[in-house]
């Protein structure tokens, strides 16, 4: 099997290739469902309307708006210049600071929750658990998701085994790696693991945008690219041939609460 370039390409330089796609990413992701943060009250025990949130990797906003309309009090932290532009322009009244989970810009003992959306696997976890202890007061929350593709679903996962031979990796193997031991290699934090199914239809050229926007097609040449986004459109239409694709995810939630004061 051929490596791709993406495999080929350092860690850091795939978590930065996002900010030259900034609005890209802001219109075309996938938000979250109601569901995740019912699971999330429910597992805190406490209502997100009112909390000290920190959203960390926080992006162009796409959870924090979410957070918001809960009713969070959230500060914003993300390590790009481009996304942190993005994120200024489509929330403006919502503070984001620069940096990122290894070295939080934040007070000990500040947040009552702290948040990973998509983007936990961006850190070093001998790093930024010590980190998310330090800034959580007392009984707060740490919370990991990703929105992962549903592959039960058979049209997704005839595409993720298209993706994998594009670029020389298992797609399902990775998704089962999101799990506590490798969230906490030290065993320090106690995740409690929830799955919430949820699903939104959008035209073609959002689905593709959309894949367009990960880190792995971003470091690959814009001409191998859009010759692989070309022929995925043409097996996303034999599937939806009016152009409107449903894409079906099973957002992985990891939670866990710190120690509660002495």
């Amino acid at each position: 099997m051929t490596t791709s370039r993406a495999d080929q390409v350092p860690h850091t330089a795939r978590a930065q290739s996002f900010n030259a796609v900034a609005a890209q990413y802001a219109d075309h992701r996938p938000t979250y469902p109601p569901a995740l943060f019912d699971a999330i009250e429910e597992l805190t025990g406490r209502p997100l309307a009112g909390s000290r949130v920190v959203d960390v990797g926080a992006g162009t906003g796409v959870a924090t708006a979410r957070l918001l309309e809960r009713g969070a009090h959230v500060v914003a932290v993300e390590p790009g210049a481009g996304m942190a532009a993005e994120f200024r322009r489509r929330l403006p009244g919502t503070p984001v600071v620069r940096g990122d989970g290894n070295a939080l810009p934040l007070a000990a003992d500040s947040a009552d929750l702290i948040t990973y959306a998509q983007s936990w696997h961006w850190t070093d976890p001998a790093r930024s658990v010590p980190e998310a202890l330090r800034v959580l007061r007392p009984g707060g929350a740490l919370a990991l998701w990703w929105n992962t593709s549903a592959l039960d679903v058979p049209w997704i996962a005839e595409a993720s085994a298209r993706a994998g031979r594009h670029f020389g990796r298992d797609f399902s193997c990775e998704q089962d790696d999101l799990d506590a031991a490798t969230a906490d290699p030290s065993g320090r934090l106690d995740f409690a693991r929830r799955t919430v199914r949820w699903s939104r239809r959008v035209p073609i050229d959002t689905h593709l945008a959309n894949l367009g926007s990960h880190s792995l097609f971003l470091v690959q040449s814009p001409q191998r690219t859009a010759a692989y986004l070309t022929e995925e459109r043409r097996h996303v239409l034999d599937v939806f041939p009016d152009g409107i694709v449903e894409e079906t995810y099973d957002v992985v939630l990891l939670l866990a609460s710190a120690p509660p004061a002495a």
